[in-house]
């Protein structure tokens, strides 16, 4: 009797085959997975390890003077950073506090500030998106025809994942967020720098309306003391006292002041609607509200000069200007990055088969590796590239050392306006009591005959030239010491998060 032969059924032939097959590609698994944390141990120390190439940004040395030549005699609060926050408070107005607050919420230039920080927080966020690796889906479906009957027509349903990472070897990255980061410190401080601008403007504006409205009131006092002059003249005209020269100037100064009236009243409308555009609002929608005249806003007696160090930490130009030195800094080292190699981490699987349902693990294809770019020649376009950044970081510090220059000059500007212009108040106010004073006399003397109706003329004139000096002086006042809280960058809250100042 024959020895049966020990033979294998063939599906237990291809079942073997397969477990061989299985055990094949899960030792190709297994060196996908060895070779991914071989690149990954060496390569990843030099990422997390790497140099950052290019200049570190080192805050810019600028002298300025220990103190201001024009706070001669100024009484400065020891702490004016209190003052300066809300400085227009200090004007106890309760309309110009009022108005700057609305404008606050609803400048249009203000909101146009805020997208733009949004608008640089949202480039950062793209620049920082290079530092992460990325990975993109793909899917595709063909039908193709080689010739021949319809049996040679072909489905190919195709789906894959592909996979890169550039390793920040050099920094090139890292200097690319730093520099997109200080570019969003610069549009906060465009921001703030607005936020001064906007204050002093409705401030200013508002403070000319109340000069404007007040010269009017002048305006028409005086021209009603002139209509009387003129029928007194008139009545003694017509009793043969005096010629009709003064009767003709008498009817001249009238009209002469009469003709000043709607040119102040154009200045003012115009004026209420130079608000009302800077509130985000139409021109003529504030005219109801301050159309009735009120008073010039009295300065406070204290001026928050504080000390020049203090003017570079506050005011937003400055602080814009020390941030675009940083970012010019920083894309030098983008810059200086190019000359050294690209190292990356690439990876692809895909699965491909002629039918959906025959999509399977087993008819996978895959690749991984490391690659490296260096551009060894370029014709000096990277050397040149870096020089072109040199440039342009030399001309920010140019820049932030003219902007703190013109920031001391502003503050310098203005205390010396209002210091000379409480002088020329001061004068201003004798003067006004000397004319009025004038005026009694002279009409008192016409009255009874002993002067010409020419000194009754001047006396009037030279009253309502320095009463309207007068005004037009406290109105200086204020605007001057406006100009002086703008100049010192007073306006916006530096204890407050930008975060909280966003709406």
């Amino acid at each position: 009797m024959k020895k049966t032969e020990d033979r294998k059924h063939p599906c237990q032939q291809h079942a073997g085959a397969g477990k061989t097959d299985d055990g094949k590609r899960r030792t190709d698994d297994r060196i996908i997975f060895y070779v991914f944390c071989l690149l990954a141990s060496v390569l990843c120390p030099l990422f997390v390890a790497g140099c950052t190439v290019g200049p570190n940004y080192q805050p810019p040395e600028t002298k300025v003077p220990a103190g201001w030549t024009g706070q001669t005699g100024a009484k400065s609060p020891a702490s004016p950073d209190t003052i300066l926050l809300q400085w227009w408070t200090e004007f106890n107005d309760a309309n110009l506090t009022s108005l700057i607050e609305r404008a606050m919420k609803s400048n249009l230039d203000l909101r146009q500030a805020e997208q733009k920080i949004r608008q640089a927080r949202a480039e950062g966020g793209a620049v920082g998106a290079g530092f992460w690796p990325t990975a993109d889906a793909t899917g595709s479906f063909s039908r193709s025809r080689s010739g021949g009957p319809p049996a040679a027509t072909r489905n190919l349903f195709q789906a894959g994942l592909d996979a890169a990472w550039e390793l920040d070897i050099f920094g090139g990255t890292r200097r690319d967020i730093e520099s997109a980061e200080a570019d969003i410190r610069a549009s906060v401080e465009d921001r703030r720098d607005v936020l001064v601008t906007l204050a002093s403007e409705v401030a200013i504006n508002y403070v000319q309306l109340r000069g404007y409205q007040q010269e009017i009131l002048i305006a028409q006092s005086n021209l009603k003391a002139q209509q009387q002059s003129a029928d007194v003249v008139r009545k003694r005209f017509e009793g043969g006292f005096v010629s009709a020269l003064d009767m003709a100037n008498a009817d001249a100064q009238v009209a002469t002041t009469l003709s000043q009236i709607p040119v102040l009243e154009t200045s003012a409308q115009q004026t209420i609607y130079n608000i009302g555009v800077l509130l985000g609002r139409e021109p003529q929608s504030l005219l109801e509200e301050l159309s009735p005249a009120s008073p010039i806003p009295v300065t406070p007696p204290e001026v928050p000069t504080g000390l020049p160090s203090e003017m570079l930490r506050r005011r937003p130009d400055i602080r814009r200007a020390e941030a675009r030195i940083h970012a010019a800094t920083a894309r030098i080292g983008v810059a200086t990055a190019d000359l050294f190699p690209k190292f990356n981490l690439a990876g692809s699987l895909s699965v491909s088969a002629d039918r959906v349902k025959s999509m399977k693990w087993d008819s996978r294809s895959w690749s991984l590796g490391p690659s490296a770019d260096w551009q060894i020649f370029n014709a000096g376009r990277v050397s040149s590239n870096i020089e072109v950044q040199k440039a342009l970081q030399e001309q920010a510090v140019l820049t932030y050392k003219k902007t703190v220059l013109t920031a001391i000059q502003d503050v310098e500007n203005a205390l010396v306006a209002y210091a000379k212009e409480q002088e020329h108040h001061k004068a201003l106010i004798d003067a006004v009591t000397a004319n009025r004073k004038a005026v009694e006399i002279a009409t008192k003397l016409y009255v009874e005959g002993q002067t010409e109706f020419i000194s009754v003329l001047d006396a009037q004139r030279s009253l309502y030239s320095s009463e309207d000096a007068l005004v037009q002086s406290t109105r200086n006042l204020s605007t001057d010491l406006i100009a002086l809280y703008k100049a010192l960058g007073g306006g916006w809250d530096s204890r407050t998060p930008d975060s909280v100042q966003m709406p």
